[in-house]
């Protein structure tokens, strides 16, 4: 029989009596361990508590990825750039932010090309003046490159990223850099040189602004690409001296963003003769609530249409501060709802030091991954939306991913499906950005090897399975930054280029033995927005949805190739093919399983499946 208890009664007070020892015991816990952590921090903890060994173990029995075997054909195929970041000894902030890279089909002859963005030595540094400038290299068909001298790049800029897009309508891929400083808009010229439209076209932005991942992108629908740039932090010299960042045993060192103020990235309108500054006006401005000031620290950004409304939305991962998601309102007003849609911060409710970023439908389902690459002893996030639901969710731990992230500084990432078994895995370029961390930080080194994941799909307990990487050109340890994918050898596999900071990118051919089936697509249409950027393509063999939207933004301040690779693993079946064009419209085909590539080509007319050989 249950009963009351009185506060006189003995059973109460010994309860009391109890609880209180316990709460003794617990505080004079927390003082011992808060006085041990004090006695022992150092001024490093700004990278991050050391990751440990307790991380969850996949439980995946029986499974084990296929071992992605790309070769290091750098040299072998004529590639001889080299990243120049300036440094001297100072350790100013942009010298171990890296540079980006494209791919792209410059000349129109069907293969792709590369851009590599290099930076410079600085301008107060007359001693150690070098010539380094950005470099094309155009492809001789076979995945063997030349670097031009007809198309040389020849602006002397402290280069960052890059963006691709036929901003005018002309049929050729035009080139925007940003840098730190004014940015650079390059008119191809009937795929033979570039002109500077900078300053007619209005896109150069501030002269002290420090700008990084961009991207075209038609916000308003209008059939011509606008374009947004990512601004960084409000950085000069005498302010990075100033802020003084140390660490213990080390001295003068690279360190975060925190110090630095934040700031607003840029949106430019396409008029046709000119590109106009909407920023303030179209809802891309975020501020500080309690201060004021800008919010923003951007370093990379993609396109994807989160709602299915048809217009293409904005996510931003931000460095050490919250990130953005800027939803279309389709009357060229953005809604910044990071927040509300899960998208902001970790699981822990904390900003994260946000690199590259990539979006997919990864399970074949209606459930969209945006995956971004965090700092050391940070998971890279992971976030899924599932089937029609509204909000995201962070499964970096129970996807597969979490656990070995933690341990690399990830700066590019592109989900690329390897081995053409319909499933998007997922390639993570990892590097540190303080060369002597190992110093102070055992578990850390500057060159980190990359991290390749395997899409299980849905026989195993974890989407996503680490491969093997001992050995094999891919792991080896390098100072990773951008990186982008394609096919450069005409072999239907992707191929993979991921730059270094001063020093020289590493192209990695794939090599995985291919026995799967596959389908390439290269969209074209009459209309100003000739690539069709925007339009999102649906394959389906034996009810198995594949998506892919075409979007070159991707990465970290780099751009992947415009042509869309489906792997169909061992379908026998015909395909369908569904294209929803930028405006709203709808293509269907079905085509013969017969592995090959095709050019779709959108008339005012009719839309027609080309052959390509």
């Amino acid at each position: 029989m249950l009963r009351e208890l009185t506060s006189s009664s003995p059973e109460l007070r010994l309860k009391r009596a109890l609880w209180f020892s316990l709460a003794v015991l617990i505080a004079i816990g927390i003082v011992v361990v808060a006085a041990i952590v004090f006695l022992n921090q150092e001024k490093s903890e700004d990278f991050g508590l050391e990751a440990q060994d307790t991380a969850p173990v996949l439980i995946d029995q029986g499974f084990s990825a296929p071992v992605p075997q790309f070769e290091d054909i750098t040299e072998q195929a004529g590639i001889d750039f080299v990243h120049v970041n300036g440094a001297t000894g100072e350790r100013l902030l942009p010298e171990t932010m890296g540079g980006g890279v494209a791919f792209l089909d410059f000349d129109n002859d069907g293969d792709q090309d590369i851009i590599f963005v290099n930076s410079k030595t600085w301008d107060w540094d007359a001693s150690s003046r070098i010539d380094a400038r950005s470099a094309l290299f155009i492809n001789d068909g076979d995945g063997s490159f030349e670097r031009t001298e007809s198309a040389v790049i020849e602006y002397p800029i402290y280069g960052m990223g890059i963006a691709v897009g036929d901003y005018d309508g002309d049929g050729f891929i035009d080139v925007f850099i940003t840098a730190v400083g004014r940015n650079r808009l390059l008119r191809n010229v009937n795929g033979e040189h570039f002109e500077d439209v900078t300053e007619t076209m209005g896109v150069a932005g501030q002269q002290d602004a420090w700008s990084t991942c961009a991207s075209f992108f038609d916000y308003d629908n209008d059939e011509d690409l606008d374009l947004f740039v990512c601004n960084y932090v409000e950085w000069s010299r005498d302010r990075d001296i100033a802020v003084d960042y140390r660490l213990a045993g080390i001295g003068r060192a690279y360190g975060p963003p925190t110090d630095f103020g934040g700031t607003n990235s840029y949106l430019y309108r396409n008029d046709g003769d000119s590109f106009t500054d909407v920023s303030s006006e179209s809802g891309i401005q975020v501020f500080n609530d309690a201060t004021g000031q800008a919010a923003g620290k951007a370093l990379a950004v993609v396109n994807v249409d989160i709602n299915g409304d048809g217009s293409e939305d904005l996510v931003v991962a931000n460095d050490t501060v919250r990130n953005f998601a800027f939803l279309n309102q389709g009357d060229g007003t953005f809604v910044e709802s990071g927040m509300e849609l899960g998208l902001a911060f970790d699981t822990s409710g904390a900003a994260t030091g946000a690199m590259g970023i990539d979006s997919a439908y990864f399970s074949n389902r209606n459930d969209l991954a945006l995956a971004i690459g965090n700092f050391a002893n940070e998971m890279s996030s992971f976030y899924v939306r599932r089937g029609n639901q509204s909000l995201f969710s962070d499964d970096a731990i129970v996807s597969g991913v979490g656990a070995a992230s933690r341990r690399a500084l990830t700066f590019g990432l592109v989900f690329v499906d390897y081995d053409l078994d319909g499933r998007l895995d997922l390639f993570a370029a990892n590097g540190h950005v303080e060369p002597e961390i190992n110093r102070v930080q055992s578990s850390q080194h500057y060159a980190q090897s990359s991290q390749f994941w395997w899409n299980c799909g849905g026989d195993c307990e974890r989407s996503f399975i680490l491969a093997d990487h001992v050995a094999l050109d891919w792991g080896k340890p390098i100072i990773g930054r951008g990186t982008s994918y394609a096919d450069i050898d005409g072999d239907a596999d992707l191929d993979l280029l991921v730059t270094q900071v001063g020093g020289k990118p590493l192209l990695l051919r794939n090599n995985t033995p291919q026995d799967n089936s596959w389908l390439r697509l290269h969209l074209h249409q009459d209309s100003l927005n000739t690539s069709a950027f925007g339009a999102t393509v649906v394959v389906n063999s034996q009810g198995i949805a594949q998506r892919r939207t075409v979007s070159p933004t991707r990465s970290y301040l780099s751009q992947v190739e415009l042509p869309l690779t489906f792997g169909l693993g061992k379908a026998m079946n015909p395909v369908s093919i569904s294209v929803h064009w930028p405006d709203g419209q709808l293509s269907e085909w079905t085509a013969k399983l017969s592995s090959k590539s095709y050019r779709v080509q959108r008339s005012k007319t009719s839309v027609v499946l080309q052959t390509l050989e």
